[in-house]
């Protein structure tokens, strides 16, 4: 991507969107195409296509979807498919029609079956069932990465998908209704503090293990992906560790400055006992991440705090 190109990057105002224009704004282009969905609402097709047709974009990156945290994904599943499913086809199809050089698409390591082998290899894609608690999303997410497969098959596009792991840091959702855990116990812990509450309720036993990577380190690994990825091969992007959940409240408590205790709801769901990617093929192309953990909860603690 030369600097003058026309980027346009979907969703911009997101956790992944922003990073993304962080990044690109950093690398020197100047040449971002950015709309907000009261501008463009991409499950219009008939506006999606306009707005292509318009602005002709030389590079895309999909950062647009419907996200939330497992309450959320019970709540809204009918939601969570269809706005993922149309806006994704909206948008691919659209880069296709117009002549796109070069698409990225953004799934999840939800994809992957709940009991695939640890860490998740990218071929573990559509080997065993999925989690129950987020199956619509990832199935509309599944389906995102078989259309630019499709497409590159049938029209020789460039369109290629990549998997992130577990994403936090600035612009993060910290809504207790509809956040991902992370933000939510930053939430949680930050309003203990300051009502000196004597505990914190989390959700399910503490034990699942997750993946944590800071969201400028995606946007990192995009951009370096655009230059050096091409074809139908997903590509998983994480920092290959992971932690407990209730490691990850400990730490997240220690960083607030928390010192009441944790109770756990064993009611609750956990969702899948693990989830690891194997970025060994992202390795093997020269990239890593930069921010571990604790560090990256530091900066999201002080961006919630504005």
């Amino acid at each position: 991507m030369d600097k003058d190109d026309r980027i346009y990057v979907a969703g911009h105002r997101g956790l992944v969107g922003s990073a993304l224009v962080r990044r690109l704004e950093q690398s020197g282009h100047k040449n971002l195409i950015l709309r907000t969905s009261a501008e463009l609402d991409l499950r219009d097709q008939v506006a999606t296509c306009a707005f292509f047709e318009s602005i002709r974009p030389e590079y895309v990156l999909i950062a647009a979807a419907k996200v939330g945290g497992i309450q959320a994904n019970n709540i809204y599943p009918a939601d969570f498919i269809y706005d993922n499913l149309i806006i994704e086809t909206n948008i691919i199809h659209e880069s296709w029609r117009v002549g796109v050089k070069k698409l990225l698409f953004l799934g999840s390591s939800c994809i992957y079956p709940r009991l695939a082998a640890q860490p998740i290899r990218e071929s573990a894609l559509l080997t065993g069932e999925l989690e129950p608690t987020n199956e619509p999303y990832a199935i509309a997410k599944i389906a995102g990465i078989k259309l630019c497969q499709s497409y590159n098959r049938q029209y020789g596009t460039n369109f290629i998908s990549v998997m992130p792991t577990n994403l936090y840091g600035r612009g993060d959702n910290f809504d207790l209704e509809n956040s991902h855990v992370l933000p939510a116990m930053i939430r949680k812990f930050h309003d203990a503090k300051t009502s000196r509450a004597p505990f914190v309720m989390l959700w399910g036993t503490g034990s699942p293990r997750r993946e944590f990577l800071y969201v400028d380190d995606m946007a990192d690994a995009c951009v370096f992906l655009m230059t050096r990825h091409d074809g139908s091969q997903i590509v998983n992007i994480g920092t290959g560790t992971d932690i407990t959940i209730r490691e990850l409240a400990e730490t997240v408590g220690r960083v607030v400055g928390y010192e009441g205790d944790v109770v756990w709801d064993s009611s609750k769901l956990d969702g899948m006992p693990q989830k690891l990617l194997d970025v060994s093929l992202l390795h093997g192309m020269g990239w890593r991440h930069s921010v571990e953990l604790e560090d990256g909860i530091r900066k999201t603690y002080a961006a919630f705090l504005g």
